[in-house]
C-alpha cells in the first residue's frame, strides 16, 4: 500500500514545489534588490556619502586636543654656582579652538550636504534602473514562452496537415506536392521549435541571474488583461513631470549647485578666518628642579588670519571654478533636452504599441477566418495545400507578434515611469495585477 501512494505523493510534491515556483513581477523584484550588485552598490555609496557629509559638519564643530610630556634629566654641575643632581619634569596640556568666521569650511560643509543628494538621487534612479531590468527580464521570459507554445501549436497543426496530405495522396485525391509541401513546412517548423526552446532558456538564465533564484517560473499575463487602463495624460504631463522628477535632472541639478559652491569655496580663499582658541596648561618639577617653581597658564584668544597675497593661485582657482560652472550649466541644458526627447520618445512607443495591439486582434479574427476559409476550400478542392499551410503560417505568427506587444506595451508604460521619474513600487504591483493569479 505504502509503496503504490508513494508515486501520488512525488508527484504532489513536486506540483506544490512548481506551483511555489511561480511568481509575480512585484516579489521577484523584491528578490532582486536583495541580490543585484549594481543596485547594492548604490546602496553603499548612498551611505558612504551620508557618513561624508558628516565628515564636512565637523569644520564647523570645535576641535580639542590633550597633550603631555614627561621627561628625566641628570644635571653634572662643575660650578659650585648651582647644584647638581636628578630630576623631573612632568608638562600637561589642554587646548581646544571653534572657527568663527571660515567661509570655505560652511562651503565645504554645504557641499556635503548635496553630495548626499546627489547619492540620493542616484540611489533613485538604479532602484528604477532595477525595476525595468527585472520587468524586461520577466517579460522576454513570457514572450519566449509564448513564442514556444505557438510553434508547438502551429507545429501539431503542420503535422495533421502532413497527415493529412499523406492520406489524400494514397487515395489518389491529391499530388506528391502537397505532401513534399507540408513536409517541408514540417522541418521548417521544428527547426523553429529548436531555436524558440534553445531562447526560452537563454531567457531563463538572465531572469534567475537578475533576481538570484534559479528556475523562476513567472506568471504569465491574463487573456482578458485591460493594458490601456495602466496609461494615461497627455505628453506634455508627461514631459513637465519629467523635467520635475527625473532622476537624471535631479543629479545634473545638483552637480550645477555643487560647482556654484565651488566657486563660493575658491573666493573663500581670499577672504579672512578668525577662530577663537583657548588652552590650559600646568608644568610639575621633581625635586625641585633647581629651584624652577611649578606653573599654571590659562590663555583664550582670537586667531585672525587675513591672506594679502597668494602668487595669483586663489585668482585662477576661481577662473577654473566659474569654467566649470558653466560646464556644469551646458550639461544640464543638455540633460534636459534628452530626457523630454526620451519621454516623448516612451510616449508615443506606448500610444504605438496600444494601437498594434488593436490591430493584431483584429488580424488574429481575419486570419483564423482566412484558414478556416482555406481549410474548407481545400476540402472541397479549390484551395490546395499550400494555401493551408501558409493561413497557418499567417495565424500563428500573429498570434506571437499580439503576445509580444502585450508585453511591449507593459515594459513601455513602466519605461516612460522611468523617463518621468515617477517609477515606483506600486506600479510593478498595478502589472502584477494584470498576470494570471
Amino acid at each position: 500500500m505504502k509503496l503504490r501512494t508513494l508515486p501520488l505523493t512525488l508527484a504532489l510534491m513536486a506540483a506544490f514545489a512548481g506551483t511555489a515556483q511561480a511568481q509575480s513581477l512585484a516579489s521577484l523584484y523584491e528578490a532582486a534588490k536583495s541580490h543585484d550588485a549594481t543596485f547594492k552598490a548604490a546602496r553603499s555609496q548612498y551611505q558612504a556619502a551620508v557618513a561624508k557629509a558628516d565628515q564636512t559638519r565637523a569644520l564647523l564643530r570645535p576641535t580639542a586636543g590633550l597633550g603631555g610630556n614627561l621627561s628625566e634629566s641628570n644635571l653634572d654641575n662643575q660650578s659650585n654656582a648651582m647644584g647638581s643632581g636628578a630630576f623631573g619634569a612632568l608638562n600637561l596640556s589642554v587646548s581646544g579652538s571653534q572657527p568663527l568666521y571660515r567661509p570655505a569650511n560652511l562651503a565645504s560643509f554645504s557641499q556635503g550636504m548635496k553630495q548626499v543628494d546627489l547619492a540620493q538621487a542616484q540611489l533613485k534612479a538604479a532602484e528604477q534602473e532595477l525595476m525595468v531590468r527585472t520587468s524586461q527580464a520577466y517579460f522576454d521570459v513570457l514572450t519566449a514562452q509564448e513564442s514556444l507554445s505557438f510553434v508547438k501549436a502551429q507545429k501539431t497543426a503542420v503535422s495533421e496537415q502532413l497527415a493529412a496530405a499523406k492520406r489524400n495522396f494514397e487515395v489518389g485525391t491529391a499530388t506528391i506536392t502537397d505532401t513534399r509541401e507540408a513536409q517541408a513546412r514540417f522541418d521548417l517548423v521544428t527547426a523553429q521549435e529548436i531555436a524558440a526552446d534553445n531562447d526560452l532558456q537563454v531567457k531563463r538564465l538572465a531572469l534567475d541571474q537578475t533576481v538570484g533564484t534559479a528556475q523562476v517560473k513567472p506568471l504569465g499575463l491574463q487573456a482578458e488583461a485591460d493594458i490601456a487602463r495602466l496609461h494615461s495624460g497627455t505628453i506634455d504631463s508627461w514631459v513637465a513631470q519629467s523635467d520635475a522628477s527625473n532622476t537624471s535632472l535631479a543629479q545634473a541639478r545638483i552637480a550645477l549647485e555643487v560647482a556654484q559652491l565651488e566657486i563660493d569655496k575658491a573666493k573663500a580663499a581670499l577672504k579672512p578666518t578668525v577662530d577663537l582658541n583657548a588652552s590650559y596648561g600646568l608644568t610639575r618639577y621633581r625635586n625641585g628642579a633647581l629651584t624652577q617653581p611649578n606653573t599654571n597658564v590659562a590663555t583664550i584668544g582670537v586667531a585672525f588670519n587675513m591672506p594679502l597675497y597668494t602668487g595669483q593661485a586663489s585668482q585662477n582657482r576661481i577662473l577654473e571654478t566659474v569654467a566649470l560652472q558653466d560646464k556644469a550649466r551646458n550639461e544640464l541644458d543638455a540633460a534636459q533636452r534628452n530626457v523630454a526627447q526620451a519621454t516623448r520618445t516612451a510616449f508615443y512607443g506606448v500610444q504605438s504599441g496600444l494601437s498594434q495591439i488593436k490591430a493584431l486582434q483584429a488580424a488574429e479574427a481575419s486570419s483564423q477566418s482566412a484558414l478556416d476559409a482555406n481549410k474548407l476550400g481545400y476540402q472541397v478542392g479549390v484551395r490546395i495545400n499550400i494555401d493551408v499551410l501558409n493561413s497557418q503560417s499567417q495565424l500563428f505568427q500573429t498570434k506571437r507578434d499580439l503576445a509580444k506587444a502585450r508585453h511591449d506595451v507593459l515594459l513601455g508604460q513602466l519605461r516612460l515611469r522611468q523617463a518621468s521619474g515617477t517609477l515606483q513600487d506600486a506600479d510593478l504591483q498595478a502589472v502584477s495585477g494584470l498576470l494570471q493569479k
